[in-house]
Protein backbone atom coordinates (compact mmCIF):
# COMPACT_ATOMS: atom_id res chain seq x y z
CA UNK A 1 0.00 0.00 0.00
CA UNK A 2 1.54 3.59 -1.11
CA UNK A 3 2.24 5.66 2.23
CA UNK A 4 0.84 9.00 2.18
CA UNK A 5 4.11 10.64 0.67
CA UNK A 6 3.45 8.42 -2.50
CA UNK A 7 -0.20 8.73 -2.81
CA UNK A 8 0.55 12.95 -3.00
CA UNK A 9 3.25 12.58 -4.82
CA UNK A 10 0.93 10.67 -7.19
CA UNK A 11 -2.06 12.75 -7.10
CA UNK A 12 0.16 15.80 -8.54
CA UNK A 13 1.10 13.83 -11.52
CA UNK A 14 0.45 15.70 -15.23
CA UNK A 15 1.30 13.75 -18.12
CA UNK A 16 1.00 10.72 -20.51
CA UNK A 17 1.23 7.26 -19.37
CA UNK A 18 1.26 4.19 -22.33
CA UNK A 19 -0.27 1.24 -21.52
CA UNK A 20 -0.43 -1.65 -23.75
CA UNK A 21 -3.57 -2.75 -23.45
CA UNK A 22 -4.59 -6.53 -23.47
CA UNK A 23 -7.37 -8.21 -25.62
CA UNK A 24 -10.44 -9.07 -22.99
CA UNK A 25 -10.45 -5.86 -21.00
CA UNK A 26 -11.98 -2.19 -22.00
CA UNK A 27 -10.19 0.44 -22.07
CA UNK A 28 -12.79 2.07 -19.37
CA UNK A 29 -11.65 -0.40 -17.25
CA UNK A 30 -8.13 -0.14 -17.60
CA UNK A 31 -8.68 3.97 -17.04
CA UNK A 32 -10.38 2.79 -13.16
CA UNK A 33 -7.66 -0.03 -12.63
CA UNK A 34 -4.72 2.24 -12.66
CA UNK A 35 -6.82 5.48 -11.19
CA UNK A 36 -7.57 3.52 -8.39
CA UNK A 37 -4.38 0.95 -7.92
CA UNK A 38 -2.23 4.42 -7.48
CA UNK A 39 -5.17 6.60 -6.17
CA UNK A 40 -4.91 9.15 -8.86
CA UNK A 41 -7.45 11.70 -9.02
CA UNK A 42 -8.01 12.57 -13.06
CA UNK A 43 -7.63 9.98 -15.55
CA UNK A 44 -8.22 10.62 -19.33
CA UNK A 45 -7.68 8.96 -22.50
CA UNK A 46 -6.11 10.07 -25.73
CA UNK A 47 -8.31 7.96 -28.05
CA UNK A 48 -10.30 4.00 -27.18
CA UNK A 49 -9.75 1.10 -28.31
CA UNK A 50 -11.90 -1.77 -28.65
CA UNK A 51 -12.24 -4.71 -25.76
CA UNK A 52 -11.09 -7.22 -28.90
CA UNK A 53 -8.33 -5.13 -29.74
CA UNK A 54 -4.36 -5.11 -27.85
CA UNK A 55 -2.39 -2.41 -28.13
CA UNK A 56 -1.02 0.93 -27.26
CA UNK A 57 -3.52 3.10 -25.22
CA UNK A 58 -2.91 6.04 -23.72
CA UNK A 59 -3.78 7.45 -20.26
CA UNK A 60 -3.55 11.16 -19.37
CA UNK A 61 -2.87 12.08 -15.98
CA UNK A 62 -4.19 15.36 -14.00
CA UNK A 63 -4.51 18.22 -15.81
CA UNK A 64 -2.83 16.34 -19.01
CA UNK A 65 -6.96 15.47 -19.68
CA UNK A 66 -7.30 19.08 -21.11
CA UNK A 67 -5.67 18.06 -23.98
CA UNK A 68 -7.75 14.46 -25.02
CA UNK A 69 -9.08 16.13 -28.14
CA UNK A 70 -5.83 17.12 -29.13
CA UNK A 71 -4.28 13.34 -28.82
CA UNK A 72 -7.95 11.88 -30.29
CA UNK A 73 -6.99 14.12 -33.52
CA UNK A 74 -4.11 12.40 -34.12
CA UNK A 75 -3.53 9.39 -36.31
CA UNK A 76 -3.11 5.75 -35.43
CA UNK A 77 -1.15 2.40 -36.85
CA UNK A 78 -2.06 -1.06 -36.57
CA UNK A 79 -1.49 -4.73 -37.41
CA UNK A 80 -4.37 -6.60 -38.18
CA UNK A 81 -4.80 -10.59 -38.81
CA UNK A 82 -7.84 -11.04 -41.07
CA UNK A 83 -9.44 -14.35 -42.28
CA UNK A 84 -11.21 -14.40 -45.60
CA UNK A 85 -14.53 -16.11 -46.29
CA UNK A 86 -16.07 -15.43 -43.46
CA UNK A 87 -18.36 -12.85 -42.33
CA UNK A 88 -20.18 -12.20 -38.85
CA UNK A 89 -22.43 -9.32 -37.83
CA UNK A 90 -19.70 -7.25 -35.91
CA UNK A 91 -16.85 -7.88 -39.18
CA UNK A 92 -14.48 -9.42 -36.33
CA UNK A 93 -14.14 -13.06 -34.54
CA UNK A 94 -16.09 -11.76 -31.56
CA UNK A 95 -19.71 -11.37 -33.55
CA UNK A 96 -22.01 -13.99 -34.58
CA UNK A 97 -21.28 -15.90 -38.10
CA UNK A 98 -23.71 -14.88 -40.78
CA UNK A 99 -22.06 -16.65 -43.59
CA UNK A 100 -19.19 -19.28 -44.87
CA UNK A 101 -17.64 -18.40 -48.08
CA UNK A 102 -15.32 -19.86 -50.62
CA UNK A 103 -11.76 -18.12 -50.67
CA UNK A 104 -9.62 -20.39 -52.27
CA UNK A 105 -9.38 -18.72 -55.40
CA UNK A 106 -8.09 -15.38 -53.89
CA UNK A 107 -5.28 -14.46 -55.45
CA UNK A 108 -2.85 -11.75 -54.33
CA UNK A 109 -3.22 -10.16 -57.47
CA UNK A 110 -7.22 -10.10 -56.30
CA UNK A 111 -6.20 -9.18 -52.62
CA UNK A 112 -3.88 -6.30 -54.11
CA UNK A 113 -6.74 -4.77 -56.29
CA UNK A 114 -9.20 -4.52 -53.85
CA UNK A 115 -6.63 -2.93 -51.31
CA UNK A 116 -6.63 -0.14 -53.58
CA UNK A 117 -10.33 0.56 -52.83
CA UNK A 118 -9.50 1.48 -49.17
CA UNK A 119 -6.48 3.97 -49.58
CA UNK A 120 -6.65 7.44 -49.63
CA UNK A 121 -9.90 9.18 -49.01
CA UNK A 122 -12.96 6.88 -48.51
CA UNK A 123 -16.27 7.44 -47.38
CA UNK A 124 -17.13 5.08 -44.15
CA UNK A 125 -20.26 4.35 -42.39
CA UNK A 126 -20.09 2.36 -38.64
CA UNK A 127 -20.40 -1.10 -38.78
CA UNK A 128 -24.57 -2.19 -37.87
CA UNK A 129 -22.92 -3.74 -34.82
CA UNK A 130 -20.50 -3.72 -32.44
CA UNK A 131 -18.57 -6.20 -29.68
CA UNK A 132 -18.22 -4.82 -26.14
CA UNK A 133 -17.12 -6.82 -22.90
CA UNK A 134 -19.71 -7.88 -20.38
CA UNK A 135 -19.14 -6.78 -16.57
CA UNK A 136 -17.99 -9.79 -14.73
CA UNK A 137 -18.05 -12.45 -17.51
CA UNK A 138 -15.87 -13.92 -20.02
CA UNK A 139 -17.81 -13.26 -23.45
CA UNK A 140 -18.76 -9.91 -24.92
CA UNK A 141 -22.27 -8.48 -25.65
CA UNK A 142 -23.08 -7.44 -29.23
CA UNK A 143 -24.76 -4.39 -29.25
CA UNK A 144 -26.57 -2.58 -32.02
CA UNK A 145 -24.93 0.79 -33.55
CA UNK A 146 -28.07 3.72 -33.88
CA UNK A 147 -29.81 3.68 -37.11
CA UNK A 148 -28.76 6.94 -37.67
CA UNK A 149 -25.16 6.35 -36.86
CA UNK A 150 -24.96 3.91 -39.52
CA UNK A 151 -26.14 5.89 -41.93
CA UNK A 152 -23.91 8.52 -41.26
CA UNK A 153 -21.34 8.57 -43.66
CA UNK A 154 -17.68 10.32 -43.07
CA UNK A 155 -15.03 10.99 -44.62
CA UNK A 156 -11.72 9.36 -43.43
CA UNK A 157 -8.10 8.90 -44.63
CA UNK A 158 -5.83 5.90 -45.09
CA UNK A 159 -2.14 6.62 -45.40
CA UNK A 160 -1.12 2.99 -45.58
CA UNK A 161 -2.80 -0.12 -46.41
CA UNK A 162 -0.05 -2.89 -46.87
CA UNK A 163 0.05 -6.95 -47.20
CA UNK A 164 2.74 -8.26 -44.08
CA UNK A 165 1.43 -11.86 -44.94
CA UNK A 166 -0.56 -13.64 -47.51
CA UNK A 167 -1.50 -17.65 -46.53
CA UNK A 168 -5.16 -18.51 -47.04
CA UNK A 169 -7.52 -17.52 -45.52
CA UNK A 170 -5.24 -15.59 -43.33
CA UNK A 171 -4.43 -12.21 -44.41
CA UNK A 172 -1.98 -10.12 -42.55
CA UNK A 173 -1.92 -6.10 -42.71
CA UNK A 174 -0.92 -3.14 -41.75
CA UNK A 175 -2.94 -0.08 -41.20
CA UNK A 176 -1.93 3.84 -41.09
CA UNK A 177 -5.24 5.85 -40.91
CA UNK A 178 -6.82 9.13 -39.50
CA UNK A 179 -8.82 9.99 -36.64
CA UNK A 180 -12.07 8.30 -36.96
CA UNK A 181 -11.43 5.45 -39.43
CA UNK A 182 -12.92 2.35 -38.68
CA UNK A 183 -10.87 -0.97 -38.92
CA UNK A 184 -14.22 -3.11 -38.48
CA UNK A 185 -15.57 -1.30 -42.13
CA UNK A 186 -12.27 -2.03 -43.63
CA UNK A 187 -12.36 -5.66 -43.00
CA UNK A 188 -16.16 -5.57 -43.83
CA UNK A 189 -15.49 -3.75 -47.01
CA UNK A 190 -12.30 -5.58 -48.42
CA UNK A 191 -14.54 -9.08 -47.85
CA UNK A 192 -17.44 -7.58 -50.13
CA UNK A 193 -14.89 -7.03 -52.42
CA UNK A 194 -13.48 -9.71 -52.40
CA UNK A 195 -16.87 -11.97 -52.76
CA UNK A 196 -15.80 -13.94 -49.60
CA UNK A 197 -16.02 -11.95 -46.64
CA UNK A 198 -13.60 -10.77 -44.03
CA UNK A 199 -13.77 -10.98 -40.65
CA UNK A 200 -10.78 -9.43 -37.74
CA UNK A 201 -9.04 -12.36 -36.24
CA UNK A 202 -6.56 -9.86 -34.05
CA UNK A 203 -6.06 -6.24 -34.23
CA UNK A 204 -3.14 -4.44 -32.56
CA UNK A 205 -2.53 -0.67 -32.38
CA UNK A 206 1.28 0.18 -32.69
CA UNK A 207 0.83 3.60 -32.87
CA UNK A 208 -1.33 6.74 -32.10
CA UNK A 209 -0.13 10.19 -32.90
CA UNK A 210 3.84 10.13 -32.20
CA UNK A 211 3.73 7.17 -29.33
CA UNK A 212 4.36 4.01 -30.41
CA UNK A 213 3.73 0.51 -28.97
CA UNK A 214 7.62 -0.13 -27.84
CA UNK A 215 7.31 2.77 -25.54
CA UNK A 216 4.21 1.38 -23.60
CA UNK A 217 4.07 -1.21 -20.81
CA UNK A 218 1.87 -4.17 -20.33
CA UNK A 219 -1.06 -3.17 -18.55
CA UNK A 220 -0.49 -6.08 -16.36
CA UNK A 221 3.08 -4.73 -15.38
CA UNK A 222 2.00 -1.22 -15.35
CA UNK A 223 -0.65 -2.85 -12.07
CA UNK A 224 3.01 -4.15 -10.62
CA UNK A 225 4.83 -0.73 -10.27
CA UNK A 226 5.66 0.89 -7.17
CA UNK A 227 4.42 4.67 -6.86
CA UNK A 228 8.29 5.78 -7.67
CA UNK A 229 8.33 3.47 -11.07
CA UNK A 230 5.04 4.68 -11.83
CA UNK A 231 6.05 8.34 -11.55
CA UNK A 232 8.66 7.40 -13.93
CA UNK A 233 6.79 5.79 -16.84
CA UNK A 234 4.70 9.30 -17.19
CA UNK A 235 5.26 11.10 -19.43
CA UNK A 236 5.45 15.17 -18.48
CA UNK A 237 2.75 16.93 -20.96
CA UNK A 238 5.91 19.45 -22.19
CA UNK A 239 7.95 16.46 -23.10
CA UNK A 240 5.02 15.25 -24.94
CA UNK A 241 4.61 18.15 -27.25
CA UNK A 242 1.35 19.55 -25.07
CA UNK A 243 1.54 22.79 -23.86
Amino acid sequence: MANLASIAMLAELDGLLLVDKPVGISAHDVMKAVKTRFNLVKVGHGGTLDVTASGLFVLLLGNATRFSNVLMNGDRSYRLTIRLGRETDTNDRAGRVIAEKPFSGISREALDSSLAEFRGDIYQSPPAFSAVKIPGHEGYEIVQTPEDEVRRERMVHVYRLAVTDFALPIVKLDVSCTKGASIRAIAGGLGHSLGCGAVIEDCRRVAAGRHRIEDALPFMDVLKLDAVDFKGRVIPTAEAGLR
